[in-house]
C-alpha cells in the first residue's frame, strides 16, 4: 500500500458517471435483469416474490438505486442464482458510500479500535437519523433526494459497529461547540444529545468533550480518525471538503496517534463529558 493514498473521489472533475461504484450498480442491475428474464418472470411477479414494488425492481436493474442486502438475498433465492447475486453483495454495499469514503467504510467495519476527533459535526457513527438527514440536506451543491436516502441508509448501517462482537474499542473527542450547534433544529439536537448519552454508556465506548474555553489544544489542523486493524496495523484517515486521504506511513500515523493522545488529556474525562451532555439537556 502506498504511504499516503488520496480518496478515489478526491480528484477534481470526477462526476457520478465516472464513479466506480456506479459501474458496480450498473453491472449488478444487468445481471439481475438477465437472470429475471431467463427465469421467465416479469417485474410485478418478481417483485411479489422478493417483497419489492415493480418500480423498485426497475430502479435496481437500471442501476439507479442501491439494492438492500435483504433484496439481494431474496432475489438470489427467487431466481435460483446459486449465489451469483450474493457474491456481489459486499461490492454493492460499498457503492452506497461516496467514492471518497469507501476505503474508510471498509476499514471501519473491520477495525478493532477507532479514535475519532470531530470539530464540525457529531461523528457519523454517533448521529441519529434525523441529525444525519439534516446534515445531508444542508450540503451544497444540493444532493438529490435519492442520494440523501442512500447515504442516510449507509450511515445508519455503519452503526452496526456498536453491536458487533467482539466489540471494538471506540473513542470520540468532540468539540463543545458541536454539541451546541442546532443542526436540524432544537428538537433534533436534543435527540442527538440523548443518543450520545446512550452510546457513551456502552463499556467499549468513550466520549469526551473538548471545552471551548481550553487554552491548550493539540488538534488545530482539523478532524481525523486513527484506525486499529485486526492484524495489528495502524492507519489514519483525514477528510476535508470531500477530499480524503488514507495515511499508512508510520511517521504520519504516529503523529496523528500522538496528537489524539494529547487531545484526550486536554478534554474532559468520559464521566465529566457525559455529565456535561446531561447539563446541556437539563437533566444533570
Amino acid at each position: 500500500m502506498a504511504q499516503e493514498e488520496r480518496g478515489p473521489g478526491a480528484e477534481a472533475g470526477i462526476g457520478p458517471e465516472d464513479d466506480p461504484g456506479r459501474g458496480v450498480l450498473v453491472a449488478f442491475g444487468r445481471q439481475l435483469k438477465l437472470l429475471r428474464v431467463q427465469a421467465g418472470l416479469d417485474r410485478p411477479e418478481f417483485g411479489k416474490r422478493t417483497g419489492y414494488a415493480p418500480q423498485s425492481v426497475a430502479s435496481f436493474e437500471q442501476g439507479r438505486r442501491i439494492p438492500p442486502a435483504r433484496f439481494i438475498d431474496s432475489a438470489d433465492e427467487a431466481l435460483g442464482a446459486g449465489g451469483v447475486l450474493r457474491a456481489l453483495k459486499d461490492e454493492v454495499a460499498r457503492a452506497q458510500y461516496p467514492a471518497f469514503f469507501r476505503d474508510m467504510a471498509r476499514l471501519e467495519a473491520e477495525a478493532i479500535g477507532l479514535s475519532v476527533y470531530a470539530n464540525h459535526a457529531v461523528p457519523g457513527l454517533l448521529q441519529t437519523a434525523e441529525y444525519a438527514g439534516a446534515v445531508f440536506r444542508m450540503q451544497r451543491p444540493l444532493l438529490e433526494d435519492e442520494v440523501i436516502e442512500q447515504r442516510l441508509a449507509a450511515r445508519m448501517a455503519r452503526q452496526e459497529i456498536f453491536t458487533r462482537r467482539p466489540a471494538p474499542l471506540l473513542s470520540f473527542v468532540v468539540e463543545e461547540v458541536v454539541l451546541r450547534k442546532p443542526i436540524g433544529g432544537r428538537d433534533v439536537l436534543r435527540g442527538q444529545l440523548e443518543r450520545i448519552l446512550l452510546a457513551g454508556r456502552n463499556r467499549n465506548v468513550e466520549i469526551q468533550v473538548m471545552p471551548t474555553d481550553r487554552e491548550d489544544h493539540a488538534a488545530m489542523d482539523g478532524p481525523f480518525t486513527v484506525i486499529e486493524t485486526s492484524d495489528g496495523k495502524r492507519l489514519a484517515y483525514t477528510e476535508v471538503q470531500g477530499d480524503s486521504r488514507m495515511h499508512t506511513g508510520h511517521r504520519m500515523v504516529h503523529k496523528l496517534g500522538s496528537r489524539y493522545s494529547i487531545l484526550r488529556s486536554q478534554a474532559l474525562t468520559p464521566c465529566e463529558s457525559l455529565a456535561f451532555v446531561e447539563d446541556l439537556l437539563g437533566v444533570g
